[in-house]
């Protein structure tokens, strides 16, 4: 009798083994499936930015050779907010253009005015930005109050800017009074020199050279009925809608919660 239960216990401990090594047999093959099913994590698109760094306040380069600025902040919070990623590349401003139409660059974030002539090979976001063309004057240079009083002057510009396109209209397309430059900064220093009578450009970048370079004596001279608004806006190749659509919803979300604000008054104080 004794021998008989020691054998059916026996039994039932092999039995009970046999369920339970069973058992982990088949929860091994459950959690490699559950890991495979696993959905993959989607990487957020990214796009290279071009941008020329010699336009402070608007991008230019720091001591450590960043690329940083207004626009460089702004573009990197409207990209958090729609979705993607962005690395900035300097870029000539002069050829420019050429870098998105040939898919070297999938945005241009460089201070651009929106007008209609650049409208016609390339699409632009949101307005993001208001600016104006500004005079700025050399400190020996005297009676000039409006830019119809630049008529006899000689006046620096950057070749293809919106400042250039309004000094032709007054001097004249083929003038010798008009000196081009490759960026506003080497026109304000020719300005600086005493080369030329006076520089026009974007309110933003002549008001931040001239305030942070005193001892040259410089001074502004703001025309409101010659010059009118002008609105910057990020440029995409033509048709790629589904950045633009991108870009124009990040736009719309930071100036929604105030970032855009905080950025705004870092650079240029309260509006």
């Amino acid at each position: 009798m004794k021998n008989m239960r020691r054998t059916l216990l026996a039994g039932m401990l092999l039995s009970a083994f046999a369920v339970v090594g069973c058992g982990k047999k088949a929860e091994e093959p459950a959690a490699s499936a559950a890991s495979e099913a696993a959905p993959a994590v989607a990487q957020a698109a990214e796009y290279v930015v071009g941008t020329d760094a010699s336009y402070a306040p608007f991008e230019f380069q720091n001591d450590q050779s960043q690329i940083v600025g207004f626009d460089v902040e702004v573009l990197s919070a409207v990209a958090d907010k729609g979705g993607f990623k962005v690395k900035f590349v300097n870029t000539p401003w002069e050829g420019m253009f050429a870098t998105l139409t040939q898919g070297d660059r999938d945005i241009l974030s460089s201070a651009i005015t929106i007008t209609d002539e650049r409208k016609q090979s390339m699409d632009f976001s949101e307005p993001y930005f208001e600016a104006r063309q500004l005079i700025a004057v050399g400190k020996a240079v005297t009676g000039v109050k409006t830019f119809q009083d630049l008529k006899s002057k000689k006046v620096a510009v950057q070749t293809g800017t919106t400042g250039d396109e309004v000094v032709q209209k007054l001097l004249g397309k083929t003038s010798s009074s008009i000196k081009r430059f490759e960026s506003m900064p080497l026109a304000l220093k020719e300005l600086e020199t005493g080369g030329v009578d006076a520089a026009v450009g974007d309110n933003g970048v002549v008001i931040n050279y001239v305030k942070n370079n005193p001892q040259h004596g410089m001074a502004t001279v703001e025309d409101l009925q010659s010059f009118a608004p002008e609105y910057y806006g990020f440029a995409v190749k033509k048709g790629n809608q589904e950045l633009l659509d991108k870009i124009n919803t990040g736009i719309k979300a930071i100036k929604a919660d105030g970032t855009y604000d905080q950025i705004f008054n870092k650079y240029f104080g309260t509006k």
